[in-house]
């Protein structure tokens, strides 16, 4: 199984390559991955922001306790979730779940929606914050992946300012919240985090069969 291969050889990576770029093959292909994540009732929540303007990530590094993969990274992805208008977002999926179907089958399609809204407002405003960036966790494991199919480098990173990277990105005005940051690129051959022993729990220790 090569993915088995993959996995072995990805790890959050500390220092980048800063003259090494992601071509734009290989950025349409991450984009489709994410694109293909599964999310809560197929909703997909969320925005994410590909950052690649040095001016911009320079703002982000300050708001990022100052590490330098935020700058030396080739492109910086941020995965934002959406704090309000969930019913505009469920209306939107539901009408791409009604393209070029019979009308007879609409009916249960708006039902479906409706259902959906309905969970959705029951929840509290924390437990509903805590579903919506848990949907940015799901996505970013399909770009983790994707990128190291594609032999590129990657370090999820949730230390960083959220509140100063919704100013700098402007997300407030859209009703988001920077959950996660990707910095994606290539590793800079002394980063010293690549020689370091993959260590992981035991089979016998993480699973159990009942």
């Amino acid at each position: 199984m090569k993915l088995i291969e993959t996995l072995n050889w990805r790890y959050a990576t500390k220092k980048f390559d800063s003259k090494k770029k992601i071509n734009s093959t290989h950025l349409e292909l991450l984009k489709e991955a994410v694109r293909l994540s599964v999310s809560s009732y197929g909703l997909q929540l969320y925005k994410v922001l590909i950052i690649e303007d040095p001016k911009k990530k320079k703002l982000l590094r300050k708001a990022s306790w100052d590490q330098s993969q935020i700058t030396d990274a080739s492109h910086l992805f941020v995965f934002c979730s959406y704090n309000q208008n969930f019913n505009e977002g469920v209306d939107s999926y539901i009408n791409l779940l009604q393209e070029g179907v019979e009308e007879s089958k609409k009916a249960g399609i708006l039902a479906y929606g409706k259902s959906i809204k309905k969970s959705i407002s029951a929840m509290g405003e924390g437990e509903r914050q805590s579903w919506s960036e848990k949907q940015c966790y799901l996505a970013m494991n399909n770009l983790l992946i994707a990128a190291a199919e594609l032999k590129l480098d990657a370090c999820p990173m949730e230390g960083f300012e959220p509140d100063k990277y919704d100013e700098i990105l402007g997300l407030n005005d859209q009703g988001l919240h920077a959950v996660l940051v990707a910095p994606i690129g290539f590793r800079a051959l002394d980063d010293s985090t690549h020689f370091r022993k993959k260590v992981r729990r035991s089979s016998e220790e993480l699973f159990e069969l009942i």
